[in-house]
């Protein structure tokens, strides 16, 4: 019974509060929408000694003003590094990237990864971040189509 009586107090008391304060602009919460293209990569060549570099895109969209960072999951794999292409049981090992160089593993914060952030993202216009994706060379796989989905989560 007493901790009713305590709730009702403090609720008669915040109430007594927000009569007798100035009144307060409206607030808006912050809303972002999130698209992606595919880092396709086309046909790799087993015989290369060159790794095969793709691009895709993140494009976001946020109604206000905020700090925003965009994190890619490992796609299934167990770790980031490397993450995998599937074919049946057959693994294509390939990583995605937040820099043209290559060397900054998009993740989410663990395991050496980084994740993206914008400290105060433009109103209501469509930022485009790119994905900097690549195959490692001499990967012995056999031909076919190799696949992998990566779940790509904007926090803000």
């Amino acid at each position: 019974m007493k901790a009713r009586k305590s709730l009702l107090v403090l609720g008669m008391a915040l109430a007594v509060i927000s009569l007798t304060s100035l009144p307060a602009p409206a607030a808006v919460a912050v809303s972002c929408t999130i698209n992606t293209t595919s880092v396709s990569f086309g046909s790799y060549n087993v015989f290369s000694g060159l790794p095969l570099d793709s691009t895709g895109s993140v494009i976001y969209n946020c109604n206000r003003r905020a700090a925003i960072t965009i994190t890619l999951d490992r796609g299934g794999a167990p770790s980031f590094n490397p993450r995998r292409m599937l074919k049946a049981s057959e693994a294509l090992n390939y990583n995605l990237y937040l820099d043209a160089s290559r060397t900054t593993i998009w993740g989410d914060g663990t395991g050496g990864t980084q994740v993206y952030s914008d400290r105060s993202t433009p109103r209501n216009r469509n930022v485009a971040v790119t994905i900097y994706g690549r195959i490692p060379a001499g990967q012995d796989v056999t031909a076919g189509s190799y696949a992998n989905s990566v779940t790509v989560t904007i926090n803000f």
